[in-house]
């Protein structure tokens, strides 16, 4: 019997959001494996117990990123961990979109604020439409918000205090179709297409960049055009070492051309909104299973 590691974290006091995991430990024993969940950063886990960590719900990992590097070091010493350890090191910093550019695929542009880059009160931000600022490093719209050249003062205080915490600042138009047609999500499982959604803006004009926020507004099952498909796949082919890829989540936005560009490439701990596309449960268990026992997953090709 195989036994897998469903990695996720402890959001105490809060209860987990994590709907997908409660059913994958399930799913996973039904189908013959010993799945437990458990925290990354419990110290009484033997890690080299199971023969697969499966990185899941993470969430707290971009506030924790050299804990989380450090954990990642040691774990994959002691089992296999999917995805590979090399492949989420790469996605923990969104410079990466500058790699994916280079690479040629579409993407929103970005430039990048890192502390002690921008001098005083004169940070290059953009005079001529919307904009949002968010970390290199982070998650569940943390840290993000949108702004207008007369947001600059504001802008500059939330630039400030990311600096001042150590975060790099990512800078990008806002895209202004998300608020007619809003995100797509495209997941890849076992190194082929599993299902899409799409969800409403998550950036309402003047929210606060440390407000609460919906991290996936007004979800709903979406049927990705043949544009959109080959866009993630050319981002994930662009992706180091991707034949080790397990899962992978692209979200793609519309650009001013109307052509689909990746806003972001979730790799360490995406969701898979299962509840929305219970039909993929199967496919999920089956490539997990085959993951652990340590059966190749083909590469994805373009």
């Amino acid at each position: 019997m195989v036994r897998i590691a469903i990695v996720t974290y402890d959001p105490r006091p809060e209860p987990s959001k994590d709907r997908d995991f409660p059913l994958l430990v399930r799913e996973l024993v039904a189908a013959g494996a010993d799945a437990v969940a458990v925290h990354w950063d419990d110290p009484d886990v033997d890690w080299a117990s199971f023969d697969l960590a499966v990185v899941r719900s993470t969430w707290d990992y971009s506030w924790r990123a050299e804990e989380f590097a450090g954990w990642l070091e040691r774990c994959e010493k002691l089992t296999r961990v999917a995805n590979p350890v090399g492949v989420l090191r790469w996605n923990m910093d969104k410079r990466y979109l500058g790699e994916l550019a280079a690479a040629g695929v579409p993407t929103v542009p970005t430039s990048y604020l890192a502390p002690g880059e921008a001098p005083g009160d004169t940070p290059d931000l953009p005079d001529d439409r919307e904009y949002v600022i968010k970390p290199t490093s982070g998650a569940g719209a943390r840290y993000a918000a949108r702004y207008t050249p007369e947001d600059r003062e504001t802008a500059v205080r939330h630039l400030a205090r990311m600096h001042a915490e150590g975060f790099t600042a990512m800078v990008q138009p806002y895209v202004g179709s998300v608020d007619v047609f809003g995100e797509r999500a495209l997941q890849f499982f076992g190194g082929r297409f599993l299902h899409a959604s799409r969800k409403g803006a998550v950036l309402t004009p003047k929210a606060a960049y440390d407000d609460d926020k919906v991290a996936h507004p007004d979800l709903e099952v979406w049927t990705p055009t043949p544009a959109e498909l080959a866009v993630a796949e050319r981002a994930l082919a662009a992706v180091p070492d991707n034949s080790g890829l397990l899962y992978a989540r692209v979200d793609l936005v519309l650009g001013d051309d109307g052509e689909p560009r990746v806003m972001e490439l979730e790799l360490i701990e995406p969701n898979l909104f299962l509840d929305l596309h219970p039909d993929s449960v199967p496919v999920v268990v089956q490539a997990i299973l085959r993951a652990a026992v340590g059966r190749r997953r083909p590469p994805v090709t373009v």
